[in-house]
C-alpha cells in the first residue's frame, strides 16, 4: 500500500508544473509543423514530384504486395506499413487485391494517428472502382486529411493584407 501511494505522488509531481515555472521549452521538433510555422521547401514548379510539403503520402506497388509511407521532406520515411508484414499478410488473400489496399488504408491511417500525424500531401489521382481509390477512402475514413495547410508567412510592413494568425483572438 505504501508503494503505491509513493508512485501516485511521482505521478503527480511529474504531471504539474511547478507554481514557479514562467515559461516551458517544447521540444518536439514537429512543432512548428503542426502550427504551420516551420518552412516548406518550395522547389520549382516544373519540378516532379513536387517538394512543397512537411508529409507526403506515398503507394508503392509490385506484382505481389503494396507498401505505404509517410515520408518527411527533410528525415526520409516516418510511417511505413506494407502488406509483407506477417500482422497484415496472414489475414488476406492476396497482397495485392482489392481488399488488400482497402486494409492496407486502414493499418495505415491507425499507424499515423498513433503518432499524431493527421495531415499530409498526396498527389495520388483516385479513379471512382479503382483499387488506389479504395485506399485513400480508407484512409480519409479513419481520419487522415490528404491535403496539408497553408503555411503561415510572416507579415511585412509594405503588405497591404495581414491575415489573422489562428492563436490570436482579436475582440
Amino acid at each position: 500500500m505504501a508503494s503505491a501511494k509513493k508512485i501516485l505522488s511521482k505521478i503527480r509531481q511529474t504531471n504539474q508544473v511547478s507554481a514557479g515555472t514562467l515559461y516551458m521549452v517544447n521540444r518536439n521538433p514537429r512543432n512548428l509543423e503542426r502550427l504551420r510555422l516551420a518552412n516548406k521547401t518550395d522547389g520549382y514548379h516544373l519540378e516532379k514530384p513536387v517538394r512543397n510539403f512537411w508529409h507526403r503520402l506515398e503507394l508503392h506497388a509490385s506484382n505481389k504486395y503494396i507498401t505505404a509511407k509517410l515520408v518527411h521532406f527533410q528525415n526520409g520515411t516516418v510511417i511505413e506499413c506494407s502488406t509483407t508484414e506477417w500482422a497484415l499478410k496472414r489475414h488476406l488473400y492476396k497482397g495485392n487485391d482489392f481488399s488488400a489496399y482497402s486494409t492496407l488504408g486502414k493499418a495505415f491511417a491507425s499507424r499515423c494517428l498513433d503518432a499524431g500525424l493527421t495531415e499530409m500531401r498526396c498527389d495520388l489521382k483516385s479513379t471512382a472502382g479503382k483499387k488506389v481509390d479504395s485506399f485513400l477512402r480508407a484512409v480519409e475514413e479513419s481520419g487522415i486529411r490528404l491535403e496539408e495547410p497553408e503555411r503561415i508567412r510572416p507579415a511585412y510592413s509594405w503588405d497591404m493584407h495581414r491575415p489573422e494568425k489562428p492563436w490570436e483572438v482579436m475582440e
